[in-house]
C-alpha cells in the first residue's frame, strides 16, 4: 500500500514491511509508504495498532520478541533490512534519527546537556566539521537560549518542553535525512506543544529532512503533516494527503477516530469507537476491523481487503465507494447545567511549597456539588500540586481548605478516615499507578480493606459491581495489569477510586496518555458516573478542547496563581486574561474540517 502519485525522489521508502513475533504471528504486515525530503508523514491509530513498531523499524530495530521478516526499508536508496548490527549502528543517528516520547527517560540524568550533545556528534565524526558550532546552531534552531547556560545544565534542571527540544536538537545535529518522532508532545501543555511542533516543522523544512511523526492526537497531526497513514491491527488502512483524509475520511475506522476528537468550540458528547482492537499477533481473519465496523458484511470477514484508490487516497475497505462521504459528525451538544450556589469544596488563600520554593500563591477555588471543575494551565503552573494538596498527598501548605463545611488538615495522616474515604484520586499514568503483582480484584478491593471491614463475599460483590460500572466484566477481576490495555487500566483505576463511593473524585490528567477513541470512552464514562452517582469532580488537564466536553466550571492557573475562573463557556468564548487567550489560541484544532464531503449519515453519530 504505497502513497498515491509519490515522486521518485524520496528520503525514505517502506515497501511491504512485515514484522513477526518470535512465535510466527505477524504484528505488522503489508505496510508501505514514501516520504520526500522536507515532508512529514503522520502515523496515527489507537494504542496497539503498530505505529511505534513501524517507527522503530525505520531504524532497523525491532523490540524484544519481534523480528523484521519481510519487505524493504530504503533510506536514501539504501535498504536497511538485512544489514548487520555494526552497519545499523553507523546508520542510526547519521542517516536516521529518533526522537522519543519521554525525553526525561531518554536523556542521561547524570550527564550535562552539552556532554550528551557532544557524544551524539562524536559517534558520527563526519557529520560536522565544527561540532561546537553545529551544537550552537541546532540549539538556536530549536529555540533554546544558549545564554541561559543550557549546555551546563542537567536534564532535571529543564522543563518538559525544554527537554523535548533538546532531544529534537540532538536528532537534527548529525543532519540525518530521516527523523522518526514517536509521540514527542504527549505529556506537554498546549503552549509548549505548539513550540515543539513549530520546531519540528521548521527544522524539517530548513534541512530538507523527511519525518515520520507517530501520534494519537489527530488535531496535532492535521496541522503538521502533509500526508497521513491510519494504522489498525498492524496494517495501513487509509493513506493519502492530510486534507483529503481528514476532511472526508473513507475508511469507517478513520471516521470513528475523527468522531472522537473533542472540539474547544462547543460542549458535546464524545463518541468512541465501540469494541477493542485485536492484540498484536491476534489479528482476526478477513478485514481486521470487521468485528467493530458498522458496515461489516460476510465478505469482509472472508478475506483481507486489498487497497483500492478512492478520491486521491488508498483505502483497505471492500465498501470504500459506499462509505466515502459518510463523514463523522460531533455528538449531541451538552446543555449547560443549572448554576449551583452550594459549596462542597472551598479553598482560600492556599500557598504551597516544595522546601523553600513556592509553587502555589494565594489560590482560591470553589467547587459546587455534583459539578465538574477543570483546572488548566501550562506545565509547572501548579495544577497537580493543587490536586495533591486537596487529597492530602502534599502537606507543605498554608491557608484554608474546607470540605463539606469541615476544615481539611494538611496531609492525609492528619485527616479522619471518613474524609479520606470521601475524597478519592485517579492518577495520571495507569501503567505505574496499579500494582503489577496484584490481580485487578485485589487492586480494586484494597480501598475497601482500608476503609471498611467487610466480609469476603460482600467485598467481592462490590468489586464486581465497580468493574461493571466502568464497563469491565467480572472476567477482568482475575487478570493482572499487564494483561490490559491502557484504557482498560485507567478504567480499573477509576473503579478502585469509586468502590468506596466517594463524594469528590480528583482526576489528574487521566486521559493524557490515551488515544482519542479511548479518551472519548473514558470521558463519557466519567460523565455517566457523575450523573448516576451524583459525583463531584475536579478535573486536572492541559487539554482545553476536552474541558469543553466534560467540565462546567474552569480555573486557570499561571505560575501558581489563579488568573481567571468561571463557567467554561464564558472562559472559552470570552477569556479575559491574556494568558488564557494565549492558551486557547494554542489549542490544536483539526486543520481540515470534517464534513467537507457529501455529508452522508454517519454510523458513529448518536
Amino acid at each position: 500500500m504505497t502513497a498515491v502519485d509519490a515522486p521518485p525522489s524520496t528520503s525514505v521508502e517502506v515497501e511491504d514491511l512485515q514484522i513477526r513475533l518470535a512465535g510466527g504471528a505477524d504484528v505488522v504486515d503489508e505496510v508501505s509508504f514514501r516520504v520526500r525530503p522536507g515532508e512529514i508523514l503522520g502515523l496515527v491509530g489507537e494504542s496497539g495498532s503498530g505505529k511505534t513498531t513501524v517507527a522503530l523499524a525505520l531504524l532497523g530495530y525491532a523490540r524484544r520478541g519481534l523480528r523484521i521478516t519481510g519487505g524493504h526499508i530504503r533510506v536514501g536508496g539504501r535498504d536497511l533490512v538485512g544489514l548487520g548490527e555494526g552497519e545499523l549502528r553507523a546508520v542510526r543517528g547519521a542517516e536516521v534519527a529518533y526522537v522519543p516520547q519521554d525525553p526525561a527517560a531518554a536523556l542521561n540524568p547524570t550527564l550535562r546537556i552539552g556532554h550528551q550533545m557532544r557524544e551524539a556528534l562524536a559517534a558520527h565524526p563526519d557529520a560536522a566539521d565544527d561540532p561546537e558550532a553545529r551544537i550552537a546552531q541546532v540549539l538556536v534552531d530549536a529555540r533554546l537560549d544558549l545564554d541561559s547556560g543550557i549546555l551546563r545544565k542537567y536534564p532535571h534542571q529543564l522543563s518538559g518542553g525544554q527537554q523535548q527540544r533538546v532531544a529534537i536538537a540532538m536528532a537534527f545535529a548529525c543532519r540525518s535525512s530521516v527523523i522518526v518522532l514517536d509521540e514527542p508532545t504527549t505529556g506537554l501543555d498546549v503552549s509548549t506543544q505548539r513550540h515543539v511542533l513549530e520546531t519540528v516543522r521548521n527544522l524539517c523544512r530548513s534541512y530538507g529532512v523527511a519525518a515520520v511523526y507517530v501520534s494519537h492526537d489527530l488535531a496535532v497531526v492535521s496541522g503538521l503533516v502533509s500526508q497521513v497513514a491510519v494504522m489498525y491491527a498492524g496494517r495501513v488502512i487509509e493513506l493519502g494527503p492530510t486534507e483529503r483524509v481528514f476532511a472526508d475520511p473513507v475508511h469507517p475506522y478513520t471516521q470513528g477516530l475523527l468522531a472522537a476528537v473533542p472540539t474547544p468550540e462547543r460542549a458535546e458528547t464524545l463518541i468512541g469507537v465501540p469494541g477493542h482492537p485485536p492484540r498484536p499477533g491476534h489479528r482476526p481473519s478477513g478485514c481486521s476491523f470487521a468485528p467493530r465496523c458498522p458496515y461489516a458484511e460476510d465478505r469482509c470477514r472472508a478475506q483481507n481487503p486489498p487497497p483500492v484508490q478512492v478520491d486521491g487516497r488508498l483505502v483497505r475497505c471492500v465498501r470504500a465507494s459506499q462509505t466515502a462521504g459518510a463523514t463523522p459528525r460531533g455528538g449531541q451538544v451538552v446543555a449547560p447545567p443549572a448554576v449551583r450556589t452550594e459549596t462542597l469544596l472551598q479553598v482560600h488563600g492556599l500557598d504551597a511549597r516544595y522546601g523553600r520554593f513556592a509553587v502555589l500563591r494565594h489560590v482560591d477555588l470553589r467547587v459546587a456539588p455534583e459539578t465538574c471543575t477543570a483546572v488548566v494551565g501550562e506545565s509547572g503552573s501548579g495544577k497537580t500540586t493543587l490536586a495533591r494538596c486537596i487529597v492530602g498527598l502534599h502537606a507543605n501548605w498554608s491557608g484554608q481548605m474546607r470540605f463539606e463545611g469541615t476544615d481539611l488538615a494538611p496531609g492525609a495522616r492528619r485527616r479522619d478516615k471518613e474524609v479520606l474515604e470521601r475524597i478519592q484520586y485517579v492518577f495520571q499514568n495507569p501503567y505505574t499507578s496499579l500494582n503489577p503483582r496484584k490481580t485487578i480484584r485485589q487492586i480494586v478491593a484494597q480501598p475497601l480493606a482500608h476503609f471498611r471491614a467487610l466480609g469476603a463475599r460482600e467485598t467481592d460483590e462490590r468489586v464486581v459491581t465497580a468493574l461493571g460500572e466502568v464497563s469491565l466484566g467480572a472476567d477482568f477481576a482475575d487478570r493482572y495489569p499487564d494483561q490490559l490495555s491502557g484504557g482498560e487500566r485507567q478504567r480499573v483505576a477509576i473503579a478502585r477510586a469509586l468502590v468506596v463511593e466517594p463524594t469528590l473524585l480528583v482526576c489528574d490528567e487521566v486521559t493524557s496518555a490515551l488515544d482519542v477513541s479511548v479518551q472519548a470512552v473514558i470521558v463519557e464514562l466519567l460523565r455517566r458516573l457523575q450523573h448516576e452517582r451524583h459525583l463531584t469532580m475536579l478535573f486536572i488537564t492541559h487539554n482545553l478542547a476536552l474541558v469543553r466536553s466534560i467540565a462546567q466550571e474552569a480555573v486557570v492557573l499561571c505560575d501558581g496563581r489563579v488568573v481567571e475562573s468561571g463557567p467554561v463557556e464564558e472562559i472559552m468564548e470570552r477569556p479575559a486574561d491574556p494568558y488564557t487567550v494565549r492558551l486557547i489560541q494554542d489549542v490544536p484544532k483539526l486543520a481540515h474540517r470534517v464534513g467537507a464531503g457529501s455529508g452522508g449519515a454517519s454510523p458513529w453519530s448518536p
